[in-house]
Order: C-alpha cells, then structure tokens, then sequence
C-alpha cells in the first residue's frame, strides 16, 4: 500500500479534496478507489475511532463515521453517496457507474446487497465461534450464492474481468474493497472463500486483486489479520 497524503494537526491545511478515513475500513478503501482511478489529488486524514476528532464529529453529526469526504469545504457522507458524488462531480472517464439506467439500477441494487447483506453476514462470523459460527458461515455461503447465481450469472454474465469490463467500476469497487481481504479474514477467523465453493465469486475477487491499483490501496494483509484477530478476539467462546 502507498504512502497516502496526510494533513498534519488535523484540518489546519486548507485542500479541495480530503478524505476522512481509517486506514483497515473497507468503506473508505472505496473512497481511495474512486478517487485514484479518477486521477483527483486529495488529502487523506487518518482517524482514531475510539477517540473521534472533533473534525469528524463536526463534519458527520449524524453517524459519526468514515468515510467522510470534504470536497471545498463541504462534506459527504456515505460509502455509496460518495462514490456516486464523485462520479458524478468528475465525470470524465472512466465512469464508474454504466450510462444505460437499467445496467446503473442494477449495478445500485446489488451494491446495496452487498451492503446489507454480504456484509452483515460475514460480520456474524466475526462474533460467533463453534456451532453458532457454523451456522454463520453456511449462511454467509447462502448469501454469496445468491450473489453468484442472480448477480454475477444472471445480470452480468459477459462482464470481464470486471463488472465494468476492462477498468474497476462501481460494483467493483464496492464489493473488491471488502472481499480482496478475504486472504486476512480466512487466516485471522475462518475460512469463508475459496475456488470450489464460491468459483463465480472468486475468480471475480481475484481478478479485483491482481489490478494495480487494487493492490496499491488495499490494507497490508498482516497488520490487517492483526486487526481482524484483535476483534475476533472480544468474543468470548461459546
């Protein structure tokens, strides 16, 4: 992962484009993602979540969470609304969602699965352990089915390598930031992905992680299995 560009004492320097964030949030990943493959030079401010700066609380009152982008002074909120903000705003190639409103409606819709569905899924995994994480993983399984069969097979079979063809779009960013950990979160909790359970899914997610500038903005896979374990690790054993 490259050096980001950081504010130093907080929000003193006055720049076009700061991206509040946490350095292990898939959701700020996305942010990081939109903005390199757009080419827009931003500032990046790391932020403790267990002490939140007054920045953040100003900037997000109603969540309180990252990412937060700050775009000459005024903020957005939101994962998908940024990234649909910044495609919006800055829209030269490449775009990050389709021009046809039917092909952007469904690129939408199974982001927002991801979100409400992928996700939680594979957070319950995270807090469970023995027949309750059992339980966990058969349905995380069930979810990603759901995601191969309807999604990647049904409303995207010609789409390669990824759902946007040849460059990273919205859909790929939004699921890639998450599952391209998938490595850390098999090694620090369980295994959850591999070839011949999830062969769609996964041949897409590693199509997502040989890109170079996937790559250049993932987490570093030890600190995050670091990160991952000290979570896992405040769930008491069944």
């Amino acid at each position: 992962m490259q050096d980001r560009p950081q504010i130093e004492g907080g929000m003193e320097k006055e720049s076009e484009v700061v991206l509040l964030g946490t350095w292990s949030g898939g959701y700020c990943t996305r942010i990081e993602l939109a903005l390199k493959l757009k080419g827009i030079p931003y500032e990046y401010v790391e932020e403790d979540l267990s002490n939140k700066s007054h920045s953040l609380i100003h900037h997000n009152p109603v969540h309180k969470k990252v990412p937060v982008l700050l775009h000459n002074g005024k903020a957005i909120a939101e994962s998908l609304v940024i990234l649909e903000y910044i495609d919006e705003h800055w829209n030269h190639d490449p775009k990050l969602l389709p021009d046809d409103p039917y092909e952007r409606a469904k690129v939408r819709f199974w982001a927002n699965f991801c979100d409400q569905k992928f996700q939680p899924s594979a957070h319950n995994i995270m807090i469970t352990k023995g027949e309750e994480q059992e339980k966990a993983i058969e349905n995380f399984w069930e979810v990603l089915k759901v995601f191969e069969e309807e999604g990647l097979e049904r409303d995207f079979p010609t789409k390669s390598p990824f759902r946007n063809g040849d460059t990273l779009g919205y859909l790929d960013i939004v699921v890639g930031s998450i599952a391209c950990n998938f490595e850390a979160f098999n090694e620090a909790v369980a295994e959850v992905l591999n070839l011949q359970k999830n062969p769609a899914f996964y041949s897409w997610v590693t199509a997502m992680k040989d890109c170079s500038l996937m790559k250049e903005t993932l987490p570093p896979h030890d600190r995050l299995v670091a990160k991952i374990k000290s979570i896992f690790s405040l769930h008491p054993s069944n």
